[in-house]
């Protein structure tokens, strides 16, 4: 793939996820679906490769390589047309370790970050409640000081990684007095501190081999040393890699929209109807043209993003952008291509029925569409 962003050792990268997902992925996918967990070995393999840890220093096992690196890996992910793989992957390298990396002190990067990196241990991030998603500020879950330790008690909604993962890191408030943004710490939790429970599994629309949660904290007693950046700092940590997280959500829409495109190609380029292919029609195969232009001009988004985030430039308003634009593309070229795809496109069997599923999450999770928005709206 030829662009200004891209490196020798990027598009070295890009082919090494590639054939991973082809040969480690997809075959299995399918299974992976039906038992609702992927296996730990999948994981291990990546971080064996490099695939985990391409942002994180050297001395822990990472890469040092930038924002440009994550959207390639997420790009590539999403073309495994498998959603849930691709967001338990990211979850756990652009999402729950980054507060880590960033924030961890020593001690703590010694502890979590080298098994991170190699897959030894899945990570997960803690925000979300039942009624706070993106307003941060309203979040409900307390930790109390006691001692050298925080009890912590509330609960977590909606959390990739939440059955699974080894160690999370978990937002709550600390300062119940204070502006509602200068209250809340970011904690590290083990997923064997006793009070700490999965409330349950939830049943989701798309996204099936990665697991959902909702987590349960009941008098969990954290040790202060489980602090992660600074006390009632943690909003501004949480609304720093928001954009981070929109980043790869952005570059993994843009992937299966891409993906979606080259499978509706083959199936429309062999099926026949009145005598001549799907593609011989004029209307179907200008649709799908003016969905590759439109894929394009997501890719430029997402890695100029990508590129001012790694040259430290203030992205918000171009993250938001790439955000909103993917998610709400790939939902719109899915249904044209499950269209395309007539009867065959609704059948389970079907790669793009999958596909048509696990999207309409991208409008919805990691930010709104709406929320984007408003982050843009605010830099105009």
């Amino acid at each position: 793939m030829q662009s200004i962003y891209f490196t020798e050792e990027l598009n070295m990268l890009r082919d090494q996820i590639r054939r991973f997902v082809e040969t480690e992925v997809v075959p299995h996918g399918e299974d992976w679906e039906e038992s609702g967990e992927i296996p730990r070995d999948r994981l291990k393999k990546m971080g064996s490769l490099g695939f985990l840890g391409m942002r994180y220093a050297e001395e822990y096992g990472g890469a040092e390589l930038d924002a440009v690196a994550s959207a390639v890996l997420a790009e590539e992910l999403g073309r495994s047309t498998f959603g849930g793989f691709s967001a338990m992957t990211l979850v756990h390298t652009d999402m729950a370790s980054p507060h880590l990396e960033r924030y961890g002190n020593k001690d703590q990067l010694k502890k979590y970050l080298p098994r991170i990196i190699k897959g030894e241990i899945l990570s997960a991030i803690g925000v979300t409640e039942p009624d706070v998603g993106s307003d941060v500020a309203g979040m409900k879950t307390r930790a109390v000081k006691d001692g050298d330790d925080y009890i912590i008690n509330g609960s977590k909604m909606f959390i990739t990684n939440g059955v699974s993962a080894d160690v999370l890191f978990v937002a709550a408030r600390t300062d119940p007095d204070a502006k509602s943004s200068r209250g809340i710490t970011m904690f590290i939790i083990d997923r064997d501190m006793p009070g700490f429970s999965v409330g349950r599994s939830l049943d989701k629309m798309g996204w099936l081999c990665s697991d959902t949660a909702v987590l349960n904290f009941d008098d969990v007693r954290v040790p202060k040393e489980n602090i992660l950046g600074e006390l009632n700092k943690g909003f501004y940590a949480i609304m720093s890699n928001f954009q981070n997280e929109r980043l790869v959500l952005g570059a993994m829409a843009m992937g299966e929209a891409a993906k979606a495109i080259e499978l509706t190609l083959d199936y429309v380029k062999t099926r026949k109807a009145f005598g001549a292919t799907l593609f011989d029609k004029q209307a179907i195969r200008q649709r799908l043209a003016m969905a590759a232009a439109k894929v394009e001009a997501g890719r430029q988004l997402v890695y100029h993003a990508a590129w001012m985030d790694a040259q430290g430039m203030d992205s918000v308003k171009e993250v938001s952008m790439a955000k909103a634009l993917c998610a709400e593309m790939v939902n719109e070229i899915i249904y044209d291509c499950v269209q395309f795809h007539g009867g065959a496109g609704y059948l389970r069997e079907s790669a793009i029925e999958r596909m048509f599923r696990d999207a309409r999450l991208h409008p919805i999770g990691g930010g709104a569409t709406e929320v984007m928005l408003e982050e843009i709206s605010k830099r105009q």
